[in-house]
């Protein structure tokens, strides 16, 4: 079993297929910091401005019960109106008074009552002569208090200020109640709080801004990667250091270890319980050229030195930051094992002198078959030729194996054959597959998406910058909900400028007339069967093709008999 593909920076940057459902730790991490930074802010601000428009609320209701109060204690020491509970009539004196000072003073209601709490005025005037509503005049009638309240009386729940009317000898002869209606201070206290509130959520915008601003810098700081892609980074870095067959060693500026890999302990005979980290270089390796290569700030290639008990090859390169040196790293291998290399290599130079023979055998093989034609001897020359055709009968034993559809096997076994004559190296992804096999539908849009995609690649390949060693991959896959097909190659790619326009019928980059179709007929047959096709920038060096199609292209695919059995609980008597 191989270890899987270390990835580069570059691979991780650039668009992947997704394999699987992205987990909730796997989102954007952009979008994550934006949201729990805002989120954070934003509730903050809320609690704040809660607690303070509350407190300002408070405020604002005790100011209006302190207003009712100071007006009716105003009206209670007025000496028209304590004069006026001796007329036979007080009402027809007190009444005008009241109304005034209530229009005066916005309240809205000015009552004056008796001892009995019997109205001397009242903004309706049919209720005067009736009984105060609202039952909380006790105080002020029988204590003689002055007191804010809030009660609900004929006009409504209202913030009341009451005091009591004394005569001239100090004896409680009446009341003032002066009210404010509770909507109305709402309304006032709505109003007094309103610019508070849009002062906060002008700071909650203000912070979600600042936090998009944030991510963007942090994403940016992180080269674009996302969190769980680090980790992964530190993880796939962590298993290469341990794997590979080189000791490597790191310091800091300061001549501490930094670094140490599996093969580094081994060359040092250390347990992997010993601690390296944090120690002394010195105090680890006493003949160590590092400290020099950190002063200096130069690269050593190449250099012998014993480590322990083992004759080593060293490298000691600076690490550098700003310009700045802050480290430097040592990578060592054994000398006997540079030795063994070099016999391996002298091996394998005679292995390819055997190969050159094989080759000038195999045209030998050539001249026989031509020869054998010439002289009518077609059985032996099939013969002969059967021998050489086992790169093709292991083309199409792949497709037999992992393609359903026999005409689609058809289509690529040609574009296989095509590509061979042209000189293109046509590649199938070995994970590729079809499972199903295709609708006559489905045959048609995969004959032609196919065929269009893999002649442009293999055009782009050897009119691009390696012509040389043209390249195409091809992958295609029916696994999850749709069809996915995949044409990469190594030309030239399609500038940025130009991304939209190639799908445009009648549009193309080559020379000629009749030309900028396929692309057209491509993108045409996508929309009709509820697919897409994207362009993006290929692993080879130039463009790829990513084509999704309706995963109804593909027919049902018949049950065995094994499964048939098992569906209606019959033992298959496998073997």
């Amino acid at each position: 079993m191989t270890p899987p593909r270390s990835r580069t920076l570059a691979e991780l940057q650039r668009f992947r297929r997704p394999r699987a459902k992205r987990r909730w730790y796997k989102r954007s991490f952009r979008l994550q910091v934006m949201l729990l930074v805002g989120l954070l802010l934003a509730g903050m601000l809320l609690a704040q401005g809660t607690y303070l428009n509350h407190r300002k609320a408070d405020i604002i209701s005790h100011q209006m019960g302190e207003r009712a109060l100071a007006v009716a204690q105003s009206v209670a020491v007025m000496p028209e109106i304590i004069a006026a509970f001796a007329e036979p009539d007080p009402a027809a004196r007190i009444q005008p008074i009241a109304e005034r000072i209530r229009h005066a003073t916005g309240a809205r209601y000015v009552v004056v009552g008796n001892s009995e709490s019997i109205r001397y005025s009242h903004p309706v005037p049919e209720r005067i002569g009736q009984h105060m509503v609202g039952g909380d005049n006790e105080q002020a009638l029988r204590y003689g208090a002055s007191y804010i309240s809030e009660a609900t009386g004929s006009l409504g729940t209202a913030m009341r200020g009451k005091t009591p009317v004394r005569d001239a000898d100090g004896n409680i002869i009446g009341i003032v109640s002066v009210g404010f209606m509770l909507d109305r201070v709402a309304m006032d206290i709505g109003r007094y709080t309103s610019l508070g509130w849009a002062l906060v959520a002008l700071m909650i915008v203000l912070g979600f801004a600042g936090a998009y601003w944030l991510s963007q810098h942090l994403k940016r700081v992180i080269l674009g990667l996302e969190p769980y892609e680090i980790a992964r980074l530190a993880i796939e870095k962590e298993a290469i250091l341990q794997s590979i067959h080189e000791g490597i060693l790191a310091i800091n500026s300061d001549g501490h270890i930094t670094l140490v890999n599996q093969q580094a302990r081994r060359f040092l005979d250390l347990p992997d319980d010993h601690v390296l980290l944090g120690q002394p270089i010195q105090a680890v390796v006493p003949n160590t050229r590092l400290l020099d290569v950190i002063r200096r700030g130069e690269q050593e290639f190449d250099q012998e030195m014993w480590l322990g008990d083992h004759p080593v090859v060293v490298n000691r390169v600076p690490i550098l930051y700003e310009g700045e040196v802050e480290g430097a790293v040592a990578t060592f291998r054994s000398r006997r094992e540079i030795i063994d290399l070099s016999q391996a290599l002298t091996q394998a130079s005679r292995d390819v002198d055997m190969l050159r023979a094989q080759a000038h055998e195999f045209s030998n093989k050539l001249y026989t078959i031509s020869g054998l034609l010439q002289l009518d001897r077609r059985d032996e020359a099939l013969a002969l030729i059967h021998q050489e055709t086992a790169r093709a009968q292991q083309q199409m034993s792949f497709l037999m194996r992992r393609v359903a559809d026999t005409v689609l096997s058809g289509t690529l076994l040609g574009k296989l054959t095509r590509a061979r004559e042209l000189g293109v190296a046509l590649e199938i992804d070995e994970q590729s597959s079809l499972s199903c096999p295709l609708t006559p539908t489905g045959q048609e849009v995969m004959m032609s998406v196919v065929g269009n995609l893999l002649d442009n690649a293999c055009h782009a390949a050897l009119n691009g910058p390696h012509a040389e060693n043209p390249r195409v991959r091809l992958f295609f896959t029916d696994l999850g909900e749709q069809l996915l097909v995949e044409v990469e190659d190594n030309g030239s790619g399609v500038p940025p400028a130009l991304a939209e326009a190639i799908f445009t019928e009648g549009f193309s980059t080559k020379q000629g007339k009749h030309l900028g179709i396929g692309l057209a007929l491509v993108e045409r047959l996508c929309r009709q069967h509820h697919g897409a096709v994207t362009l993006e920038e290929s692993e080879l060096g130039g463009a790829c093709f990513i084509v999704v199609l309706d995963r109804g292209l593909c027919a049902q695919r018949a049950p065995t008999l094994a499964e048939r059995r098992q569906s209606q609980g019959e033992p298959s008597h496998g073997h």
